[in-house]
C-alpha cells in the first residue's frame, strides 16, 4: 500500500498465501475466533497478533502482507465480537489475559517454534496490543508492540485530559459498537437524522432510550477519571515500542505521551492524519508513508535487538512532505538546527488583535458548535458568544513542529467553567484550516481573574505566506464535548442550564507555538527503525 490508511504491506509478486479460521481457547475456555495466515515458505515464523472489536475478517489482506513478508499473522475477534462469543466490556476486563492466552498459543504450534510475537492494533486494538505487552513475564507477553492511534483506556477516550466529556465521538461509538456483539457504525448518523437535537436532550446518560436501544455500559463511562494507566505501566517496560500518531487525531496526545514514558527502545510516527490514519486534504495524503513497509522493516529490528535503545521520532509538517526529529523533552531537530517558542500576543500589533467579545456570554442553550468553523458576528444588542482574534498575515511560511499553548486572563461568573480555545489557519483565499484546538475545566471563584492555561496539542504544519491565524476563545465547543451547565451539576446528569458571562483580559494574555526557526529535514523511515 502507498498511503497510511491501514497497516497492510503488499504480497510480493508470486507469493500465495492463504487464511484459515481456528478458535483459540481464552484462560476460561471461551474459544476466540481467529484467522491465521502462514507464509508458504517452511518454518518456524516470527509472528504478529492483532486482537481487534471491529471484525477480524477486515484485516485478510494485511495478515496476507505479513505473511508474503515472513510472518505469521493472525487477525482474532475479542471476546463478545463478532465469532467470538462471551460478553465484551470494553476496557474493562479479558483483553490482558485473552491476549496472553494467545501469545502462548502461538508459541506452542510447530510454525512458530516457540519465537518471538509481536502485537500490532490501531485504535481499540492498540488498547488490547499494548496490555498484552504490558503483562506478566513469560510466554503469554509478547517481544515488541506497534500501537497506532492508541486509545489508551476507557478515561482517556472518554474524557479531555483537564476533565471535559468527549460526547461526540463516544456517543458514536457506544452506538455503533456497545453492548452488542457486531457493529452499527452509522447508528447515531441515523438516529441524528430522525431527531437532529438527540445530543441536546438531558440528561446524557439517558441517550440509551434516546438511541431506543439498551446500553447498560453507557452511564459506567463517565464514571472513572484517573487516566494514565497504561502510560504508567508502560515506564517500566523494556519491550520496543512503535507509536504511530496523527497531528489531527483526537488521541495524539496519549501517543505522545505513551512514546515518552515507555522504559524500552520507543519510536514515535506523527503524521499529517486523523484517527483513520488518513489525511483530509488530498495534497497532503500520507506525506508518502508506507506504514505497512515502514512496520515491517521496523518489526524486523526490533525483534533482532538492533533498535538504539534512546527515544527517536519524527514529526511531519503537513502540506510540505518534510519530517522534523522529535525528542522525548519535545520536538527537537538535529545539530544544527532549532526550535523556538513564537508568541502571539493579544495586544500586539503583529500578534492577534481582538475583533469582538473580549466580554462574551457563554450559554449551553445556544452553545459555540464544533462542527462549524463560521463564526458569525454578533447581531445588534445581543451579546457576543466567543471572543475572537485575528493574526495579520504572514510574511513569510512557517513551519510548525511541536506543542502550542494558549495562555490568557479571563473572569467567569459561575463557579464551574469550560474554556474551549480554537485556531483556525485561514489561507489567502480566506478558506478555513483547523488548525489546534484545546478544552480546560476550571472551578474559579466568580469574578475573579484567572490565569487560564489551555493546551493545543502538537502541531506538524506548514503554513504558506499570507496565512491569517484565528483563535476564538469560548465556553462550549458542542456536540464534540458535553455543554457545561454552569449550574454545579455533573455535565452528564445535569437537566438544568444557565448562561455563564465571561471576560477577556488581552493585557499578558497570548498563543505560544512551536516554530522551526531553522529548517533540516529527516527521512522518517531510518529515522524510526534505527
Amino acid at each position: 500500500m502507498n498511503t497510511a490508511r491501514g497497516t497492510s504491506t503488499a504480497p510480493r509478486a508470486g507469493v500465495h498465501t492463504t487464511t484459515a479460521t481456528v478458535h483459540i481457547p481464552a484462560p476460561d475456555g471461551t474459544p476466540l475466533a481467529t484467522d491465521l495466515c502462514l507464509p508458504d515458505t517452511p518454518g518456524p515464523h516470527p509472528a504478529v497478533m492483532i486482537r481487534t472489536p471491529y471484525g477480524r475478517t477486515a484485516h485478510h489482506a494485511e495478515l496476507r502482507g505479513w505473511a508474503a513478508h515472513g510472518f505469521a499473522a493472525l487477525a482474532q475477534d475479542v471476546r463478545g465480537r463478532y465469532g467470538s462469543p462471551g460478553p465484551w466490556h470494553p476496557y474493562r476486563d479479558h483483553e490482558e489475559s485473552d491476549g496472553a492466552a494467545t501469545v502462548a498459543w502461538v508459541r506452542e504450534q510447530g510454525w512458530s517454534g516457540g519465537g518471538p510475537v509481536v502485537a500490532v492494533g490501531s485504535s481499540y486494538a492498540a488498547h488490547c496490543a499494548l496490555v498484552t505487552a504490558l503483562g506478566a513475564p513469560g510466554v503469554g507477553r509478547p517481544d515488541a508492540v506497534i500501537a497506532a492511534v492508541p486509545a489508551l483506556g476507557l478515561v482517556e477516550t472518554a474524557r479531555e485530559p483537564a476533565g471535559p466529556e468527549r460526547l461526540g465521538a463516544r456517543a458514536g461509538w457506544w452506538a455503533a459498537h456497545g453492548d452488542r456483539p457486531d457493529s452499527a457504525p452509522d447508528a447515531l448518523a441515523s438516529a441524528l437524522t430522525d431527531d437532529p437535537r438527540l445530543l441536546e436532550h438531558l440528561p446524557l446518560t439517558r441517550l440509551p432510550d434516546r438511541l431506543g436501544r439498551p446500553l447498560p455500559s453507557w452511564p459506567g463511562l463517565w464514571d472513572d477519571c484517573v487516566r494514565g494507566r497504561i502510560v504508567a505501566r508502560g515506564s517500566a517496560s523494556r519491550l520496543p515500542l512503535l507509536a504511530v500518531g496523527g497531528t489531527r487525531d483526537p488521541f495524539a496526545e496519549d501517543t505522545v505521551a505513551l512514546w515518552r514514558g515507555w522504559g524500552g527502545p520507543a519510536r514515535l510516527l506523527l503524521g499529517p492524519w486523523g484517527h483513520r490514519l488518513t489525511a483530509d486534504r488530498p495534497e497532503i495524503a500520507a506525506d508518502r508513508i508506507n506504514l505497512g513497509a515502514l512496520y515491517v522493516r521496523w518489526a524486523r529490528a526490533a525483534l533482532a535487538g538492533r533498535l538504539d535503545p534512546e527515544r527517536h521520532g519524527v514529526i511531519s509538517l503537513g502540506g510540505s512532505g518534510r519530517w522534523h526529529r522529535t525528542r522525548e523533552d519535545g520536538p527537537r531537530p538535529p545539530e544544527g538546527a532549532s526550535t523556538r517558542t513564537a508568541t502571539w500576543a493579544f495586544d500586539a500589533p503583529t500578534g492577534l488583535r481582538p475583533l469582538h467579545g473580549t466580554e462574551f456570554t457563554a450559554d449551553p442553550v445556544r452553545p459555540v458548535r464544533s462542527d462549524d468553523l463560521t463564526v458569525p458576528a454578533p447581531a445588534d444588542g445581543t451579546p457576543a458568544d466567543r471572543c475572537l482574534l485575528l493574526s495579520p498575515p504572514l510574511p513569510r511560511p512557517l513551519d510548525l513542529a511541536g506543542p502550542a499553548t494558549a495562555r490568557f486572563h479571563a473572569t467567569a461568573d459561575t463557579p464551574g467553567a469550560d474554556w474551549a480555545v480554537r485556531v483556525t489557519a485561514l489561507d489567502p483565499a480566506g478558506r478555513a484550516d483547523p488548525l489546534a484546538f484545546g478544552i480546560v475545566r476550571r472551578t474559579d471563584p466568580p469574578g475573579r481573574t484567572a490565569e487560564i492555561t489551555v493546551p493545543l496539542g502538537t502541531l506538524g504544519r506548514r503554513l504558506p505566506a499570507g496565512t491569517r491565524l484565528r483563535a476564538e476563545i469560548a465556553g462550549h465547543h458542542f456536540p464534540a464535548h458535553a455543554r457545561n451547565p454552569h449550574t454545579g451539576e455533573n455535565p452528564v446528569t445535569a437537566t438544568r442550564l444557565a448562561p455563564s458571562r465571561r471576560a477577556v483580559t488581552a493585557r499578558g494574555s497570548a498563543l505560544h507555538l512551536t516554530v522551526v526557526a531553522r529548517r533540516h529535514y529527516v527521512e522518517p523511515v531510518p529515522e524510526i527503525c534505527r
